[in-house]
C-alpha cells in the first residue's frame, strides 16, 4: 500500500486530475476501475474521481509495486540552471526579466527554456521538492517571441498559476512594450486589422478586410521620441496573437529595428554591423494589475516594470534617445 498525502500545490484539483499527473502512463479507465474495485480509495473512502481534492487529503493505492512503477513512469523533469533576472517573487507568482534569445516554452528543439530554468532555480532555492514535481509543474502563464525580451509571469503554486492564467487569457492585465522602430512616428494610434498565420514558414501577414482564416488584432502605440530617422514607441497590446506588433508595425512601414521576419534587410545589416545586433529591439516593459479579488489581491493596483537589455540601451543612448526611455522608467 501507498499513501499520498495532499499538498499545498496539489489541493484544488480533481482526484482524476491528480491520478493522471501521479501515473501518466495509466489510462484513464484504470482510475475508474481501480476505484470501483476500491483499490484506490479517498480518505479511506470510495471514490468516483470528480472529488475536488483538499490540503490533508489521504489517497491511497492497494496496488503493487511493480502495477504503480509500470504506470508511473520516469519522475524526471527537466531543468536547466542559469542566473534569472527576478522582478517580483511571493508564494505563489514570480515575474522574471526574460533575456533576449531564451525560449519562454519548451519547443521541438529540445533547448532549455524559461520554464526549465524557473524549475531550476526553485529548486536550488528549496522552494520546490523533487518530490512536489511529480504532480506539479510550476509554468509560465504568458509568452514572448524567442528574440523579445520582457516580462514574463509564472505560477510557483498550483493556486497562483490557475488564477494568474486567468487574468491573461482574460486580458485583465494591461501589457505594454518599448520597441525602436524605422522611420518618424509623431501621433499615436489606434491600429485595427486581421492577422492571418502561415504555418509553413512561421509568419503572419496584417489585412484590412476579415475572412475565415484571419483574426481581429488591436495595437496602440503611441510615440516618446525620435532622431530623425528611428523612433522610440511605446506599444499597448489590446489583442495578443503571435508576432502582432512586429508584423503591425511592419505593415505600416515601421518595422522593428533588429527585425529579421518583418524588418528590412538593408536597415538591419546598418545597425546590426554598427551594434552587433542579432535580434529586434522589442521589450516587455511594463505590467499593470487592476483591482482584482481572489488569492492574488495583493497585487491590486500595482505597476510592475522590467528594464530593457544593455545592448538596447546602449543603441539608445548612441541614437540620442535615452531621455526618452529614463522618463518611461521613472
Amino acid at each position: 500500500m501507498k499513501q499520498f498525502i495532499i499538498q499545498e500545490n496539489e489541493a484544488g484539483q480533481r482526484l482524476d486530475k491528480y491520478l493522471s499527473k501521479l501515473l501518466k502512463e495509466a489510462p484513464k479507465s484504470f482510475f475508474y476501475k481501480m476505484m470501483r474495485k476500491k483499490n484506490i480509495v479517498l480518505n479511506g473512502k470510495k471514490a468516483s474521481g470528480n472529488e475536488k481534492l483538499e490540503e490533508g487529503d489521504a489517497i491511497r493505492f492497494y496496488l503493487s509495486d511493480e502495477t504503480f512503477e509500470k504506470f508511473a513512469g520516469s519522475s524526471e523533469v527537466v531543468r536547466a540552471v542559469c542566473k534569472l533576472e527576478v522582478i517580483y517573487e511571493d508564494h505563489d507568482i514570480i515575474l522574471i526579466n526574460k533575456p533576449a534569445g531564451m525560449l519562454s516554452q519548451p519547443d521541438k528543439t529540445g533547448e532549455a527554456s524559461l520554464v526549465e530554468y524557473l524549475i531550476g532555480y526553485l529548486l536550488e532555492n528549496q522552494t520546490l521538492t523533487e518530490e512536489n514535481l511529480s504532480t506539479f509543474k510550476p509554468s509560465v502563464c504568458n509568452r514572448l517571441d524567442r528574440n523579445t525580451s520582457g516580462i514574463i509571469a509564472a505560477g510557483k503554486s498550483l493556486a497562483g498559476l490557475q488564477e494568474l492564467s486567468v487574468l491573461f487569457h482574460e486580458r485583465t492585465l494591461q501589457k505594454y512594450y518599448l520597441c525602436l522602430v524605422e522611420g518618424v512616428i509623431k501621433k499615436a494610434d489606434h491600429m485595427k486589422g486581421y492577422l492571418r498565420k502561415d504555418d509553413k514558414c512561421n509568419k503572419v501577414m496584417v489585412q484590412e478586410e476579415k475572412d475565415r482564416e484571419a483574426l481581429p488584432i488591436e495595437t496602440k502605440y503611441e510615440p516618446l521620441g525620435d532622431n530623425g530617422k528611428l523612433t522610440l514607441l511605446k506599444v499597448q497590446l489590446i489583442t495578443g496573437r503571435p508576432h502582432q506588433i512586429r508584423a503591425h508595425l511592419s505593415s505600416i512601414g515601421h518595422p522593428i529595428i533588429g527585425d529579421r521576419k518583418y524588418g528590412n534587410k538593408k536597415t538591419n545589416r546598418i545597425y546590426g554591423e554598427r551594434y552587433h545586433l542579432e535580434h529586434q529591439l522589442l521589450h516587455a516593459y511594463r505590467l499593470d494589475v487592476p483591482e482584482i479579488a481572489g488569492r492574488l489581491n495583493r497585487l491590486s493596483g500595482q505597476t510592475f516594470t522590467a528594464g530593457v537589455p544593455g545592448l538596447f540601451l546602449g543603441i539608445l543612448k548612441e541614437e540620442h534617445l535615452e531621455e526618452y526611455y529614463y522618463e518611461q522608467m521613472e
